[in-house]
């Protein structure tokens, strides 16, 4: 089990230390709004972002530094899915089988690759099936607030874990676990995952609720692309086909097989999570990776009982499993130089991906967002030094999103960059800061744009980046004054949650 999770800690800081692309888009934001410390945000718990806050100041503020966290998170994720299938009678077989399967699937491999909420996710999805086994086996109120416990903290670092709540309520009422409703146990479950995740209710009660506005505008806008079919043929695909291998054999040990059926809860939990998402008709395929690692530890256990009537099928399983988890490896971690991507992804027949509608060149999105940041903020300096000395203090860069915002904020040690103010979710609230503003910095449009609000307005630039993503890319840079609307009476005109 160590040396499983030391493999996958192993293969995630290998990868960061080869440099990989640079920062991430969202990694640029989660920075940012850990400079900025509260109890929620526009688009998320606070939980991962008290972590980078903690890491930053622990580790620094590389991106090596950072990209530490998920990679020694996802050490400790593939030693609970060991631990889930020990629990479960599983031996080695079982656990490297359900090991090699959460590594060889892309979407996993992806997430705990850059910092973000999805690997803090991922364990505490893991951790909450471990409660949940430990209810099933010995249930009693210390193992019921255990397990509300994971669960409200999970909410608290992204609220996804939600809907495994709602499968254990299903469980429950499904299994023989329904006698517990009669004792103290369930009701004192939900009593403390309740208050662990007050903190976030508490906080967007008082700012009017705007992680709900902002789950409205994402699912009708950002995602409105995408349909049922296509989440479950993302789904396996970004999960590697081989992987249901293991998954589903789990799925139907824990349903079915005479051993694993005291465990069915962990598999109608699963069920559950499936049919809530299936119930949007515009849900991402990642939306499910995190309940997917619970099945890989059962179908370690049932593939580990299949092997002792036919020997060789647990080393073949964990030969094609490690096999295609490398190949497809470079598809979730920046470890090729980019024109070598290029040309591997085109022999493997990958075509450049996104769940956005966004138009792509040759990076699938997730990559094109790793790149350019630090070519935009040494463009959007030296636009900034054309301003006279004295205007520069009531200068602010007034950009679009807050990938460009974390970005300028991030490089500004290391380019003269003015002050920044961004109308995207958090950057919103965060406001305009200081005024008077006399002189605005913007990016992409015409001039033609910036006349309809400010009285003058002047290209001084271009920002070009040979991999970005196409819309961060031939961006005019423009230098506007004279706003007709004072910034801080349109403000609140502008919020774009999404």
């Amino acid at each position: 089990m160590v040396g499983l999770a030391l493999l996958a800690a192993g293969v995630h800081l290998l990868a960061n230390a080869s440099g990989g692309y640079g920062w991430f888009r969202d990694e640029l934001y989660y920075v940012a709004c850990s400079n900025r410390l509260a109890a929620g945000y526009v688009d998320q718990p606070p939980l991962s972002i008290l972590l980078l806050a903690g890491a930053r100041w622990l580790l620094g503020g590389t991106l090596f530094a950072v990209r530490s966290v998920p990679a020694v998170l996802a050490g400790l994720s593939t030693a609970l899915v060991c631990l889930i299938a020990r629990r479960m009678g599983g031996g080695r077989a079982a656990m490297a089988i359900g090991s090699l399967a959460f590594l060889a699937a892309p979407q996993i491999l992806a997430f705990d690759g850059y910092y973000s909420m999805n690997s803090l996710d991922i364990l505490f999805w893991l951790l909450a099936a471990h409660a949940l086994l430990r209810v099933v086996e010995r249930p009693g109120r210390g193992a019921w607030v255990w397990l509300g416990l994971v669960v409200g903290l999970g909410a608290l670092g992204k609220i996804s874990i939600l809907w495994l709540a709602a499968g254990i309520v299903a469980a429950t009422v499904l299994t023989p676990l329904r006698r517990e409703l009669g004792t103290p146990g369930p009701y004192l479950a939900a009593l403390v995952a309740l208050l662990a995740f007050s903190p976030f209710l508490v906080w967007n009660a008082m700012h009017g609720f705007p992680h709900l506005e902002f789950m409205r505008n994402a699912s009708a806008q950002k995602y409105a692309s995408l349909t049922r079919s296509r989440f479950l043929l993302d789904q396996f695909v970004a999960m590697n086909p081989l992987t249901f291998l293991v998954s589903l054999p789990g799925l139907a040990w824990c349903l079915a097989g005479r051993e694993g059926r005291r465990f069915r809860a962990l598999g109608i939990a699963f069920l559950a999570v499936l049919a809530i998402l299936l119930a949007n008709a515009h849900t991402k395929a990642e939306y499910m990776a995190a309940a997917y690692p619970a099945l890989f530890a059962c179908g370690g256990v049932a593939v580990e009982r299949s092997a002792r009537a036919r020997r060789r099928l647990a080393p073949a399983l964990a030969v094609l499993l490690a096999v295609s988890g490398a190949a497809l490896a470079p598809l979730a971690l920046p470890v090729l130089p980019e024109e070598t991507y290029v040309r591997y992804a085109r022999a493997l027949r990958v075509a450049p991906a996104t769940a956005e509608g966004l138009r792509l060149a040759e990076l699938p999105q997730f990559f094109a967002d790793m790149h350019g940041w630090e070519e935009l903020a040494r463009d959007v300096s030296a636009a900034y030094l054309t301003i006279p000395e004295a205007q520069r203090r009531t200068t602010v860069a007034f950009v679009n999103n807050y990938g460009e915002a974390g970005a300028l904020e991030m490089f500004a040690g290391r380019y003269p960059l003015p002050r920044v103010i961004c109308n995207h979710n958090s950057y919103w609230m965060w406001g305009v800061g200081a005024t008077p503003i006399t002189t605005f910095i913007r990016l992409g449009g015409t001039r033609a744009d910036y006349l309809e609000s400010y009285r003058d307005a002047a290209q001084a630039g271009v920002h070009r980046a040979r991999w970005a993503i196409p819309y961060e890319n031939d961006l005019g840079i423009f230098i506007a004054r004279d706003r007709k609307v004072p910034i801080e009476k349109a403000w609140p005109e502008i919020k774009h949650y999404i």
